[in-house]
């Protein structure tokens, strides 16, 4: 690939930001390195936010995602307004093992419910069925309250499942773009077209001819 078309491809390159969102041991860290570099780490010694870059093929697109690995405090340390506005979609995480986890969520999901932000749904750590907690139908009733994707994945077990979790959430922001522009330009030909109405009825009434007959 010669140098022209890499840059062209650069500079099409669509950007996802992903906030990854989730009470405290959750696995947030987990899935997002699993994600970027294929491995698995069990222990981390996560004490602050932190933010990775990493780009991948989406549907044969190049999508360079920004992740922020949010780091809550405790279980009632909610994410801030900024960091809801600095995403362009926001990765929910529990644990199935602990009801607490998905209480955090639906906390969440009451601060973003005015916001028109793509949002998907994971159940982590389901590698861990023998001390299940919230059964797959709480999350998908969650899901379904925010209207979002929802898959349960074991981020110590395999690597497909946790791609395909930041897969969807990337189709579902750039979907969400596209209906943005969409409704945009229906908006702003809406409006044009409305002017435009309004200064032929003008024009073709001031330029009626005028009746000289005597």
């Amino acid at each position: 690939m010669n140098a022209k078309v890499m840059k062209r491809k650069k500079s099409s390159m669509s950007e996802v930001k992903v906030a990854v969102i989730g009470a405290p041991d959750v696995g947030k860290t987990a899935l997002s390195v699993r994600f970027l570099t294929r491995r698995y780490i069990g222990e981390y010694d996560h004490k602050s936010e932190t933010r990775y870059k990493h780009e991948v093929l989406v549907d044969n697109d190049p999508i360079l995602y920004e992740i922020l690995d949010t780091c809550p405090k405790n279980d009632s340390d909610l994410p801030p307004n900024e960091t809801i506005s600095w995403a362009d979609g926001l990765l929910l995480v529990y644990s199935i093992n602990d009801r607490k986890s998905l209480t955090y969520l639906k906390k969440v999901g009451a601060l973003i419910a005015d916001n028109d932000i793509p949002v998907y749904i994971v159940g982590n750590k389901n590698d861990m069925v023998h001390l299940r907690e919230v059964s797959v139908e709480e999350g998908a009733i969650l899901a379904r309250s925010l209207e979002c994707g929802f898959s349960e994945v074991a981020a110590a077990e395999q690597v497909a499942p946790v791609a395909v979790v930041f897969q969807e959430l990337c189709r579902a922001v750039l979907a969400s773009r596209r209906k943005s522009k969409h409704s945009l330009l229906e908006r702003m030909l809406g409006t044009k077209t409305s002017n435009l109405r309004l200064y032929v009825r003008g024009k073709s009434d001031s330029a009626l001819p005028k009746d000289n007959t005597v």
